[in-house]
């Protein structure tokens, strides 16, 4: 199995605009509707990123100033443009932009990581190319965490003796192209008293899987995000099946998006679960019951 072998799925994206016009996306599937700005109402005390709550079909939706978020010139009419209406992580949001541009469709082989030297401050998690011009993907998630961090809940104190045990013998691999997303669940497995391997990438997830094959450190259970740049979770999965030596490996496949809309294509890919980030409990849950399999035992 070689790392270069990316397999291709596809991609769409929504590409939108701040003030400086240039050209930024946000997967479609993480878009429940595009609306012009409604008036907010400002609450005391609020994050200085959140511009006010909107009232949508009689919810309330934190409007969040997306050019103040990810430190861009704030835009030029305040109560103007429009609302991306996101639904990741167990919430929704609005976040308030300049313009919507279009709706393109790639691969995910289209998408490149962020260029060396971004920072650990970009708010991009890839880019790529439309009609020669460099469209940044968002990273969303960064974006939220920095204004409302999803709490780490779960502790070493909340798992039994056999637990606790069988997490002490499985060998953790978390790859997330999301620095943010990828502390979180880094912390979760922290506080449970594991330690664990990272990568950033699909590609760099099967070097190491590659590098530790057949040492003590043997990867025997794969916790991947799905929405990734060049070859995302769905594919990484499927390239893990077709290879001898990673056709049982357990994999986790844990998503910004709605697990149940992509349990049906992540157990056609060959996971062997998929969980909706982020919540520390579940993440726990999940991952006991990935050892107990490993382990060989019933789950």
């Amino acid at each position: 199995m070689s790392s270069k072998n990316a397999r291709a799925d596809s991609l769409s994206l929504l590409l939108f605009t701040l003030r400086s016009g240039k050209l930024m996306a946000i997967n479609l599937l993480k878009v429940s509707e595009i609306i012009p700005c409604p008036p907010l109402t400002r609450l005391p005390e609020s994050h200085p990123h959140v511009k006010g709550v909107a009232t949508l079909r009689g919810n309330s939706l934190s409007v969040i100033d997306l050019s103040r978020a990810i430190g861009e010139m704030p835009l030029l009419d305040p109560s103007g443009g429009c609302l991306i209406v996101t639904d990741i992580s167990r919430s929704k949001q609005g976040l308030h932009v300049q313009g919507v541009s279009k709706i393109v469709h790639c691969l995910t082989t289209d998408i490149r990581p962020p260029p060396y030297g971004a920072g650990i401050k970009s708010f991009i998690t890839g880019v790529t190319q439309v009609d020669g011009s460099l469209v940044q993907v968002l990273d969303i998630e960064k974006v939220i965490h920095g204004i409302a961090p999803a709490p780490i809940e779960a502790s070493h104190e909340t798992l039994d003796e056999d637990d606790a045990q069988l997490l002490a013998q499985a060998n953790i691999l978390v790859v997330d192209d999301s620095q943010v997303a990828l502390q979180q669940s880094m912390l979760t497995l922290r506080n449970l008293g594991i330690h664990c391997h990272t990568a950033r990438s699909a590609r760099e997830a099967i070097d190491r899987l590659l590098e530790l094959q057949g040492t003590a450190e043997q990867i025997n259970v794969l916790v991947s995000d799905i929405e990734m740049s060049e070859m995302d979770g769905y594919a990484l999965t499927r390239t893990l099946r077709e290879t001898p030596d990673f056709k049982d490996l357990y994999v986790l496949l844990h998503t910004s998006l709605d697990s149940k809309m992509n349990s049906e294509k992540a157990k056609a890919a060959g996971a062997n679960a998929v969980l909706t980030k982020f919540s520390s409990p579940e993440l726990t849950q999940c991952l006991i019951r990935a050892a107990r399999a490993v382990a060989g035992q019933a789950y």
